[in-house]
């Protein structure tokens, strides 16, 4: 349920109606905008009585809200959020993001190799994966603790701020310590317990959409981190699965223009996991842009044919410094 206060309502009115949702047994999040003066309603089951609610003096109406996703929806929140992660601001009103690095860190030389061509190729962000998920336990798991020191390292050599993933919830303060933006990934993007400890902290989030994940559903998780108190959460489309294999995923732009009608947090693409294919990177990436994206976030390796994760996906220097010089043509 929302309350929508009259622009001429008083502290007092608005902390009565405050106090009348808690009286309820429920939660009450004043929610500041520039537009209306607004009180969202958390912890309902079901329908609320707003009778008592909309008799008290100040309030121009109550309207109830059937979303499982409210915080991060456009009828609490109309305007749109815009993220500031170490001075690089991603959402409406700033050009768009781009954050660029290895899939994973493979050893100190590399990951500073790989900064150095991102920051010359123009990335804004470095992005290097420390822990890896990966589909097969054989595969490369990669450097923990040591590769996000590796990371922190290259990020400050070149002056970029860096993300890597989350997996644990006992991994969070060693990774809160060494990144500027904290990714949780696809594969954890319902994991409830991890969702509400990141939501604890005042960290900015990147959240992957779930590769067999709904649009509701992607919105009912970065929910999960603003009802903790954590609204710097940036979405991410990495692409979905489907029936077809010619891809890595399929990947869906029509997520980018539909989650900014719904909600107001701003969302990134990346086209890397999506293709699964070096040369659908750059395309997918333009595509990403017109579409409204608010940035994009590729891999690039500075030897991508000797890469321990995802080589095949990852674009070479040169070729990220190329694909910079199309994306600017679109900003």
């Amino acid at each position: 349920m929302l309350i929508v206060m009259h622009h001429s309502a008083s502290q007092k009115e608005v902390d009565a109606v405050i106090e009348a949702v808690k009286t309820m047994g429920l939660r009450a999040e004043p929610i500041p905008g520039s537009l209306r003066t607004a009180i969202g309603v958390l912890g309902n089951q079901g329908y609320v009585d707003d009778t008592t609610i909309r008799e008290l003096p100040g309030v121009r109406e109550v309207i109830h809200v059937s979303k499982p996703y409210k915080l991060v929806s456009r009828d609490f929140h109309p305007e749109d959020t815009v993220v500031d992660v170490a001075g690089v601001k991603f959402g409406t009103g700033h050009p768009p993001v781009i954050i660029a690095g290895p899939c994973s860190i493979e050893s100190e030389d590399q990951m500073l190799a790989a900064a150095e061509v991102v920051k010359a190729g123009g990335a804004h962000m470095l992005r290097g994966g420390a822990f890896k998920p990966r589909t097969g336990p054989h595969s490369f798991q990669g450097l923990g603790v040591e590769g996000l020191k590796y990371l922190r390292q290259a990020g400050d050599a070149v002056g970029l701020p860096v993300v890597t993933e989350v997996m644990r919830i006992e991994q969070l303060p060693v990774v809160c310590e060494h990144t500027d933006l904290l990714q949780i990934g696809a594969r954890n993007m319902q994991n409830f317990d991890l969702l509400k400890e990141v939501g604890k902290t005042n960290h900015p989030v990147l959240l992957k959409r779930g590769m067999s994940a709904t649009i509701e559903e992607f919105l009912s998780a970065a929910e999960y981190l603003l009802a903790e108190g954590n609204p710097r959460v940036i979405l991410c489309e990495r692409g979905i699965r489907t029936f077809e294999r010619a891809t890595r995923n399929t990947l869906d732009l029509s997520v980018v223009p539909l989650i900014h009608e719904m909600s107001h947090l701003p969302i990134i693409v990346d086209p890397s996991h999506a293709t699964g294919k070096r040369t659908l990177v750059p395309p997918m990436a333009m595509a990403s842009l017109v579409v409204g994206a608010n940035g994009i976030m590729v891999e690039v390796h500075p030897d991508p044919d000797r890469a321990l994760c995802d080589g095949a996906q990852s674009l070479s220097g040169e070729g990220f410094a190329q694909l910079v010089k199309r994306l600017a043509k679109l900003m």
